[in-house]
């Protein structure tokens, strides 16, 4: 079920009329009654998609000052949980009582609340909120660790969602023009079937194979690149999906991000099979490091948070104290960070990470 549900997930970032369907897939599963995704970009006003249920009560929402004033949404925005939390845990009974958004919502009949926030590398920020019925039960862990595993999928789509402005996408060079990053078509075999004039742009990234394949430079990068375009023709829950490149001359480090193209997204791009697209991280005032870390590659808050110290040149002893836990659990951190970052060793972590650092902020 869940594999349908993420074929569906991807499709939705080139067809946004399927994110009510998508949303209300993600609440069946969640034993939610609604779902609403909402994306913020500096100087933009927000915008959203949501299921059946709180349509009429979204548009009122957006177009009203209630969001400003919404105690639940600005805590959320400055915690930024980089996985499915409940919400209630992080407000007083008054707040949730006096919460001009959650009264609204108690007068449909909505009560528990979940979300996690998913900072985009190119600055963008999207919120994903699941809500139950007032009688129902709060989130428990089983329930957000489903949907956790649906996050790398709604990550990735909700990418392309903000760059497309939540647009439906009209053609394979219009729809990589339009998102304005770098991007390339491959077939299920790796062969290129189309590039943008961004992509083109970036000297020494890609380098061609034989029968039309593409390879990157870089050879750890390559040997992720090529598992992860295995994965992708093998499953609709690829384990790597996002591939850093470190820097080199002419060129800055950049991530690449691959997404299957299902269903309609798949003639949408011609019957391609893989978009591959290319982000150079940019963190804007809504996306604090962490934030872009766990973004960036999947790494969950605690991962986020060591990574984040080690980059600061802490030891993996002083950041596992800092984080609360024993230097075994740490290096067990560590590990999945590396897995997830294409890294082998700490010194190369800190250099990829500190290389993020340094690029532009807007």
């Amino acid at each position: 079920m869940l594999d349908a549900l993420i074929e569906k997930i991807y499709e939705a970032a080139f067809v946004p009329d399927h994110w009510s369907e998508v949303l209300d897939g993600i609440n069946a599963v969640s034993a939610s009654a609604a779902g609403t995704l909402f994306l913020f970009a500096d100087g933009r006003p927000v915008r959203g998609r949501t299921s059946g249920p709180l349509e009429e009560f979204l548009e009122e929402f957006l177009a009203s000052d209630t969001l400003a004033f919404s105690t639940a949404v600005s805590r959320m925005c400055a915690v930024q949980p980089a996985s499915f939390v409940d919400v209630d845990s992080f407000l007083t009974a008054d707040e949730i009582d006096q919460d001009p958004a959650r009264i609204r919502l108690r007068s449909l009949g909505i009560g528990a609340h979940t979300c996690t926030a998913i900072a985009m590398p190119t600055g963008e920020l999207s919120i994903f909120v699941f809500q139950r019925k007032i009688g129902d039960e709060s989130y428990d862990r089983r329930a957000l660790e489903q949907l956790d595993r649906l996050r790398p999928a709604m990550a990735r789509a909700s990418l392309i969602a903000a760059r497309l402005g939540l647009e439906r996408a009209q053609g394979a060079l219009a729809a990589m023009t339009a998102m304005g990053l770098p991007a390339a078509v491959l077939s299920a075999s790796g062969r290129v079937q189309m590039t943008n004039r961004l992509l083109d742009d970036l000297p020494s990234l890609f380098l061609p194979t034989a029968f039309g394949g593409v390879a990157i430079g870089n050879a750890e990068a390559n040997r992720l690149f090529q598992q992860a375009i295995g994965n992708v023709r093998g499953t609709t829950n690829p384990l790597v999906s996002s591939i850093p490149v470190q820097a080199s001359e002419g060129r800055p480090p950049i991530v690449l991000h691959l997404l299957p193209l299902r269903l309609s997204a798949h003639e949408i791009f011609s019957g391609g099979d893989i978009l591959v697209v290319a982000t150079v991280p940019n963190a804007s005032s809504l996306v604090p490091s962490p934030s872009l870390l766990a973004g960036l590659f999947d790494l969950s808050p605690a991962e986020a948070k060591l990574a984040a110290a080690l980059t600061q040149g802490m030891s993996l002893k002083e950041a596992a104290a800092g984080s609360n836990i024993t230097v075994k659990t740490g290096r067990t951190y560590l590990e999945r960070i590396f897995a997830k970052t294409g890294t082998r060793q700490q010194s190369h972590l800190v250099a990829l990470l500190k290389g993020l650092d340094r690029f532009p902020r807007s």
